[in-house]
C-alpha cells in the first residue's frame, strides 16, 4: 500500500526526520490560506498523487505569492496527471501540499528496501539527489551506497555515520544526517514498510538538512496489526479494478491487454499470462481466485473481468488439487449465467474429475469452448478474440 507524499513526512517527522513546514489543501483558497499560514517569501505546491516523476509532468509549481499559489493550485486540482510512472490513464488530482520553499546547496537520495536476495533490508543512498534511483544507477552508478543491516541487531549508529560520510556529510551536518538516516530505518521496521524514500533530502543554503519528498510503501499483509498505517489509503489512487478486487478477497493486478484471465494459483496464472503473450494476444489482467474455486468465488471473478470495458475474451484456466473439476464446471456454469457472460468464454480444466468436469461443460448447452492443454487454451482464446477485435464493452457494476 502506497500513502501520500505529506503523509509519509508526518510519519518520518515522528522518528526524528526533519521536514519543512506545509499544509494540506483542498481548494485553491486553503492552498493561498496555507501559503500566508506558513509564512516566508516562496512556496511550493505539490500535487499529492502515487506517482513519481510528478515534476516533469508539472504536478509541482514554484510560487513567489499567494496570488501563484492560488492560481497554481486551481490548475492541478481536478487535473489528471499522467506521469512516467503513472500509466497511460494517469492519477486525478485530489488534494495538494503547499510547502515552503528554500534555497539548496546540495541534494542527496536516500531509500530503504527489501532486498529479497539477501533477505534483509538496504540503504540505497548516493551523492547525486533529485533523480530518480534508476537514472542514477545508469548514469552516476560510482555515487551508490549500498548497506545491508542485520535482522538480529538492527541499524548501528556506526553504519548510518558511514553512510552519512559516503554521502559527504561532515562537521555540523553529520549527526543531523546519522539522525535521520536512523529515523528512516526505525520508520521502515516499526510501521511494516517495504520502502521507504527520501528524494531529495537537501542541504539548505542556511546549512539545514530537510527530507524534501518522501515516499512510503507498506506491506498489505501487516496491514492488520497497523490500523493507523491502514486508514492512511486512497483508493483514489489506485487501479479501481485491483481495488474491487481486494474488497472481495481476490488477488487482482490490471494490465492492458483485451484478454481477460480467471485462474488459481499464481504460478499457473504467471503461465498463462506468458502463453497468451506466446500465442500473439495480450492478457488483460492477473486474477487468482485461489484453492477454494466456489461457484459464487467464480461469479466473482467473472463479474470483475467484465467490468474491464477492454475485456473482449475470457480464458478460464483451473487445476484442481485440493478442488475438484466437476464443482469447477459447475461454478462455471452457474456464473455464466449470474455474470451474463458475453464475449467468448474458453476453459481449461485439469486435475481431479477432470472427466466429469468436462462433462458438465459439453452437456450445459452453453457456448463454451474447451481446451485440454493450456497451449491449446491460449490459442483458442487469442483466436476467438482475433475473430472480433476492438467490440468495446460496457463496463459492468460490480455485485
Amino acid at each position: 500500500m502506497d500513502i501520500h507524499e505529506y503523509q509519509a513526512k508526518e510519519l518520518l517527522a515522528e522518528f526524528g526526520v526533519p521536514i519543512p513546514k506545509g499544509g494540506l489543501a483542498y481548494s485553491p483558497e486553503q492552498a493561498a490560506y496555507r501559503a500566508r499560514e506558513i509564512g516566508g517569501e516562496r512556496w511550493v505546491v505539490k500535487a499529492q498523487v502515487h506517482s513519481g516523476g510528478r515534476g516533469k509532468a508539472g504536478g509541482i509549481k514554484l510560487c513567489a505569492d499567494s496570488h501563484a499559489v492560488w492560481h497554481a493550485a486551481d490548475e492541478l486540482l481536478g487535473k489528471r496527471l499522467v506521469t512516467a510512472q503513472s500509466g497511460a490513464r494517469g492519477r486525478l488530482v485530489h488534494r495538494l501540499y503547499v510547502e515552503e520553499a528554500k534555497a539548496l546547496a546540495r541534494e542527496v537520495y536516500l531509500g530503504f528496501v527489501l532486498d529479497r536476495v539477501s533477505e534483509r533490508i538496504m540503504v540505497v543512498a548516493s551523492a547525486a539527489g533529485g533523480m530518480e534511483i534508476e537514472e542514477i544507477a545508469r548514469e552516476r552508478p560510482e555515487t551508490i551506497v549500498r548497506a545491508v543491516v542485520e535482522p538480529a541487531v538492527g541499524m548501528q549508529a556506526f553504519q548510518a555515520r558511514e553512510i552519512a560520510f559516503k554521502l559527504g556529510f561532515d562537521g555540523s551536518l553529520l549527526a543531523d544526517a546519522v539522525k535521520t538516516i536512523l529515523g528512516c530505518y526505525r520508520a521502515f521496521r516499526d510501521l511494516d514498510a517495504t520502502m521507504v524514500e527520501i528524494n531529495p533530502l537537501a542541504v539548505t543554503a542556511e546549512g539545514r538538512l530537510l527530507a524534501l519528498d518522501a515516499k512510503m510503501a507498506f506491506d498489505d499483509n501487516a496491514l492488520f496489526r497497523r490500523p493507523q498505517i491502514s486508514e492512511l489509503r486512497d483508493k483514489s489512487q489506485e487501479d479501481p479494478r485491483e481495488t474491487r478486487a481486494a474488497d472481495r478477497g481476490l488477488a487482482y493486478v490490471g494490465l492492458e491487454g483485451q484478454i481477460g484471465c480467471i485462474i488459481n494459483g499464481a504460478g499457473l496464472a504467471m503461465a498463462t499470462l506468458d502463453m497468451i503473450k506466446l500465442a500473439g494476444g495480450e492478457p488483460a489482467n492477473f486474477l487468482d481466485i485461489g484453492g477454494g474455486a466456489t461457484p459464487e468465488r467464480v461469479t466473482k471473478a467473472f463479474n470483475l473481468v467484465l467490468s474491464d470495458e477492454r475485456v473482449e475474451t475470457i480464458l478460464v484456466n483451473i487445476f484442481a488439487g485440493i478442488n475438484r473439476c466437476d464443482w469447477v464446471a459447475e461454478g462455471v456454469v452457474q456464473a455464466y449465467h449470474n455474470a451474463k457472460v458475453d464475449v467468448p468464454l474458453i476453459v481449461r480444466l485439469a486435475g481431479t474429475n477432470v472427466e466429469e468436469g468436462r462433462g458438465i461443460l459439453a452437456h450445459s448447452g452453453l457456448p463454451i469452448i474447451t481446451a485440454e492443454s493450456l497451449a491449446e487454451a491460449a490459442e483458442l482464446a487469442v483466436g476467438a478474440w482475433k475473430r472480433n477485435p476492438g467490440q468495446r464493452r460496457q463496463p459492468r457494476e460490480i455485485h
